[in-house]
């Protein structure tokens, strides 16, 4: 049975991790690791991490020396993993119990070196928004390049194919940038066609400001994909097209 190193970095989620970690201990497919690493919270999500990690020895608790962002202590966890696999889930949201067993079974029938599924929301009390986020059932470079179709808590890849990739230190939208960078080795990415995970929508996040994730979008045309500054902003202008008129098409 092929081992999964579960990467979670925290940050005051005293509140979530919790129900967080319970999703991964009720996975049907047991041989996984949980890598928790936390960026210097000052409430008692420590407390809580290491009470878990006290009762099952697949929980690995590791702590920032200093503030970084979650870039960094996913980069940390990284380093420490074991896996033949590396999947992502934040500390607030939630896994279904059969999603990494499925998503196994999916990459092995479809022969695929990493995939991802559909999610719903949920609200910061667990309540469900009546929101399924799917996606084409064919995600190429091409259409990742102007629309993240891989929801980070669902993602996973191969670190027998692709070896153990960076993480960008930016505050927000690394996984756009992993995501990118494991399609265009391969052309192309299938997700599993259900909803297999759970995320949690925060009020007052960086998710939440649509005009601070416009200013991301650009710095990553920008420096990642090496574009001049128009090309940048043309690039983030038809990136908000796809946002506001493809993306909701998928949005059950």
């Amino acid at each position: 049975m092929k081992l999964v190193s579960v990467i979670t970095p925290t940050f005051n989620a005293e509140k979530f991790v919790a129900e967080t970690i319970q999703s991964v201990l009720k996975q049907t497919h047991t041989h996984w690791e949980l890598i928790l690493v936390d960026d210097v919270s000052t409430d008692h999500t420590v407390s809580v991490l290491r009470s878990f990690a006290k009762q099952d020895t697949r929980i690995k608790v590791f702590q920032l020396a200093e503030n970084s962002g979650p870039g960094v202590a996913r980069n940390f966890a990284i380093q420490q993993a074991q896996g033949n696999y590396i999947a992502f889930l934040d500390a607030d949201d939630l896994w279904k119990p059969e999603k990494l067993e499925k998503q196994l079974q999916f990459m092995e029938e479809e022969h695929l070196p990493m995939t991802f599924s559909f999610y719903e929301q949920i609200d910061e009390e667990g309540n469900s928004l009546q929101k399924e986020i799917t996606a084409p059932l064919e995600v190429t470079y091409s259409k990742l390049f102007y629309c993240n179709w891989i929801g980070n808590l669902t993602g996973i890849y191969s670190v027998d194919f692709f070896g153990k990739i960076p993480i960008a230190s930016i505050k927000k939208r690394q996984d756009w940038i992993l995501w990118l960078t494991l399609v265009k080795k391969i052309g192309k990415v299938k997700p599993v066609p259900e909803s297999l995970a759970y995320y949690r929508v925060r009020k007052n996040s960086v998710s939440s400001s649509k005009v601070k994730l416009i200013k991301y979008n650009y710095t990553i045309y920008k420096d990642f994909h090496g574009n001049n500054p128009l090309k940048a902003a043309f690039n983030t202008g038809l990136f908000l097209i796809h946002q506001l008129l493809v993306k909701p098409r998928f949005t059950k």
